[in-house]
């Protein structure tokens, strides 16, 4: 058994973070996403849809195995419990492989950690929760 972890705010729910986890369950026969809290998320805007209930969301989808809220303080926790072959990255995610390599190195958790590709885009496609909002706000003004 391989196990593969994903992780991200997984705000709204689009096209764009199903392609990211189908792609990062192909690594592996596991999925286990970790899902941001909004107290962590400090590289863009908050989520809006609470912690608990984005979990259960993501949780449902087809390619997930289990849906982990994240740590309040280390996001390392979770990784350590789950115990992953691979970690797979967002293709728009501002995390470093190369730092995440060594601070997975520098607690022990021998894992691989690779990139995601990106999700084609179009003009019928909302492809991230900006994009999602931004189109609520111009519809309904």
């Amino acid at each position: 058994m391989t196990r593969v972890v994903a992780q991200g705010t997984f705000d709204i729910l689009h096209p764009g973070h199903l392609h990211y986890l189908q792609e990062a369950a192909s690594f592996g026969s596991e999925l286990h996403v970790i899902v941001a809290r909004r107290e962590n998320v400090t590289h863009k805007d908050p989520p809006i849809v609470p912690d608990r209930q984005r979990a259960t969301m993501v949780e449902a989808l087809d390619p997930v195995e289990t849906a982990h809220l994240g740590h309040t303080e280390d996001i390392f926790v979770p990784i350590e419990r789950i115990e992953p072959d691979v970690i797979v990255l967002g293709h728009d995610q501002h995390h470093d492989e190369a730092a995440i390599a060594d601070a997975l190195a520098t607690r022990g958790i021998d894992c691989a950690v690779e990139r995601a590709s990106a999700l084609e885009s179009s003009d019928e496609r909302l492809l991230s929760t900006g994009q999602i909002i931004d189109r609520i706000l111009e519809t309904r003004e």
